[in-house]
């Protein structure tokens, strides 16, 4: 059984379509990319994931339940982790805070349980030589990692990634894709929206193409990439 199905989903704003009878399957384990142009709905259609807006038709499973109508906290306690585009991490609360607030009401722990949970997180993100650092005082890369971390703290099934790797340097972004890698390891099945292409192909098993909410292919990366309809829409090549 697939760990997350979307059946016919669309999604408008007044006369803008901006997610057009999109379908697809993720399995458990598994890490599919997401890449279009700007503007294609890629961020979209994770907040349709996510319950954060509603489709206008279609419908959003989580391990064969239909969660179309489920509130956003639900999704998340169902199973739902995700990271932002530009991180939102409580500035005043230091690391390990944020992430005990992510396993407290994300990811229904307490008490001791939260804390070891916690502290194996920081381990795996590399993120316990700042774990009692304010958030609002760390590097990009650092926030990048927080939101890895606190997107893990609520025990999810599935991780949506958005952007994660964006503004990275190039050192900075072989350090994420190793724990991303780590991470899709343990199983934790995994949608990444990004630009940075090299990043994602070296994680992903598919990749999926939109334009104009539409999705125009999904398969293997290297197939996917080698689509002259692709490279002219995205990469700017004509066919």
């Amino acid at each position: 059984m697939s760990i997350l199905s979307l059946r016919s989903v669309s999604k408008s704003f007044g006369a803008l379509k901006v997610t057009d009878d999109v379908s697809f399957d993720l399995q458990p384990g598994e890490a599919l990319g997401i890449i279009g142009p700007n503007g294609a709905g890629k961020s979209t259609l994770f907040n349709l994931i996510t319950g954060n807006i509603a489709p206008d038709q279609g419908q959003v499973f989580l391990d064969g339940r239909d969660v179309t109508r489920l509130p956003p906290m639900q999704r998340v306690v169902a199973g739902v982790g995700r990271s932002f585009q530009i991180p939102q991490p409580f500035g005043d609360l230091t690391v390990y805070e944020n992430l005990l607030v992510a396993a407290r009401f994300g990811g229904g722990l307490g008490g001791r349980e939260a804390g070891l949970f916690c502290m194996d997180i920081l381990d795996r993100t590399g993120l316990g030589i700042v774990a009692e650092k304010k958030a609002g005082g760390l590097s990009l890369l650092q926030r990048k990692r927080l939101e890895l971390a606190r997107a893990m703290a609520t025990r999810p099934r599935v991780i949506l990634l958005d952007e994660i790797a964006g503004g990275l340097t190039d050192g900075e972004c072989v350090e994420l894709v190793a724990t991303i890698r780590a991470i899709h390891a343990t199983g934790t099945a995994i949608v990444w929206i990004e630009h940075v292409l090299h990043a994602l192909n070296s994680v992903v098993e598919r990749l999926m193409v939109l334009n104009f909410g539409r999705m125009l292919m999904i398969g293997a990366p290297d197939a996917v990439m080698a689509s002259a309809q692709v490279r002219e829409i995205y990469l700017g090549i004509e066919a």
